[in-house]
């Protein structure tokens, strides 16, 4: 991708009532220009000026637009930019991308704009891979994690770390500088401290990559149980569609079912198991192998059981959460109806449950009828929000993967040091791996990035036209 052309690309979704076309780069102003007839020229025009007017090629109006001008430095690219705001019409959007191509301009790539804002110095890339999460964002949680990155959380968040990487290294050099006077800069006490608190801000960064994934991604719900119990029925009246198989015959369900809704502003990611029981059936053994799985992979699992049959054993890590409910709760006994947190499930689900230490949750619904589905949807959203914390304007969450390994490897290289520093080791290799921790977390913003090749793997899956 060179800057020194003049791009152009459509830069809204097909169907709307206005569609608007981006022109970024050198000639921008000019080649629209040439298309383009109003009171004023655009060459003329003041930054930030909307002038109105209409696209005319041979005598023909193709359309009347509003132009907006923007001039470098203070555009989105950094580049002189005209944004043509014209009616929604595929016809009439292609035909002024095609005039604008006629007159010089190349066709943007896939980030092609986006990728310029960050070699302009408009933005740091994590900044410009939070532009794709947030067009992407589907739901409030993925919106707000998206922008705080887009507004520079996780820049500010390194910014500071790398000030106290910088007092670090220039301690520790400025004793190698002058190792043969009797001249102390930092004792070691100091150096340790420091370096806990900076690894400390690391983890707390790359533990929180668990959360942000889940918030970007979806939080995984299985739903586990025997045979039988109402796993499918849950799944659809979660959903409110018929997306599972629903039959009285055991081990319909063979394979996983999956589908995704938004709860609470999350986004849910729920999975229909297998039933699982002792079977001779191969295929029907292969899906409870997978309901396993699932299970061991599930942010939240939803233990589903009638009244008289428990749930199955399922180990749970101390980081998921689980609900029991039990299922049917229409046809339950007199008397068996909730009275108090733990009489909403069985006696054989509860003794299960008092074997296990994890955080739980107990509660009976319907699934065919949809009673205490409700209660279900808020017991998940209060799951969701201890799982992924309090989000606010200021929360920084790791949701990249990328990010992720920049972390690891920062947080490796700053175990080293600290470990240097401990035993004493010579200032040279300590100052050596706080240069790589250095390294590591600028390849997050960018700054250790040359290669086209890998900011074209980190552009390319970005929308033609951002």
């Amino acid at each position: 991708m060179s800057s020194s052309s003049t791009i152009c690309a459509i830069s809204t979704a097909q169907g709307g009532a206005i569609g608007i076309v981006r022109v970024s780069g050198p000639q921008a102003i000019q080649l629209t220009d040439s298309l383009f007839k109003g009171c004023r020229r655009l060459v003329d025009a003041e930054p930030y000026s909307v002038l109105f007017g209409r696209i005319i090629h041979d005598g023909e109006v193709i359309d009347e637009v509003l132009a907006t001008i923007f001039r470098a430095p203070h555009s989105y690219t950094g580049e002189d930019s005209v944004e043509l705001s014209c009616h929604g019409s595929s016809y009439i959007l292609q035909r002024i991308l095609s005039l604008l191509i006629s007159q010089g301009c190349t066709m943007a790539q896939p980030g092609e704009f986006t990728q310029r804002a960050f070699l302009n110095g408009k933005m740091d890339l994590s900044q410009a891979e939070a532009v794709a999460d947030l067009i992407a964002s589907s739901n409030a949680a993925t919106h707000r994690v998206a922008m705080n990155q887009m507004r520079g959380g996780i820049t500010h968040r390194l910014a500071e770390m790398r000030q106290q990487l910088l007092t670090l290294t220039s301690l520790l050099e400025l004793e190698l500088d002058f190792s043969e006077e009797d001249v102390e800069f930092a004792d070691r006490q100091q150096l340790q401290d420091l370096s806990r608190s900076t690894l400390d801000e690391i983890e707390k960064l790359r533990s929180s990559f668990s959360s942000g994934n889940a918030i970007k991604n979806g939080i995984h719900v299985a739903i586990i149980g025997a045979p039988n119990v109402g796993k499918s029925t849950l799944l659809n009246q979660l959903l409110q569609d018929d997306k599972a198989i629903v039959s009285d015959i055991q081990g319909t369900t063979r394979d996983l079912i999956e589908d995704t809704i938004t709860l609470g502003g999350y986004l849910f990611r729920f999975i229909d198991t297998a039933g699982i029981r002792h079977t001779s059936d191969v295929i029907e053994r292969l899906g409870i192998e997978r309901s396993i799985q699932a299970a061991e992979k599930a942010h939240i699992i939803i233990l589903l059981s009638e009244e008289g049959v428990s749930s199955p054993t399922v180990p749970i890590r101390p980081d998921q959460f689980a609900i029991h409910v039990l299922n049917k709760a229409d046809r339950l006994t007199s008397g068996t109806e909730n009275t108090s947190p733990h009489a909403s499930a069985s006696e054989s689900t509860l003794s299960l449950v008092s074997t296990l230490d994890y955080p739980t949750s107990h509660l009976s619904l319907s699934a065919l009828t949809g009673q205490g589905l409700d209660t279900l949807r808020q017991s998940l959203i209060d799951h969701a929000h201890l799982l992924c914390g309090e989000l606010n304007e200021d929360t920084v969450l790791i949701t990249n993967q990328r990010h992720l390994e920049a972390l690891e490897l920062a947080s490796s290289s700053m175990r080293r040091a600290l470990d240097g520093i401990l035993h004493s080791l010579p200032g040279d290799l300590i100052a050596e791996d706080l240069r790589l921790v250095l390294s590591h977390l600028s390849t997050i913003l960018g700054s250790e990035i040359t290669t086209d090749e890998v900011l074209g793997n980190i552009f390319k899956n970005f929308c033609i036209g951002k």
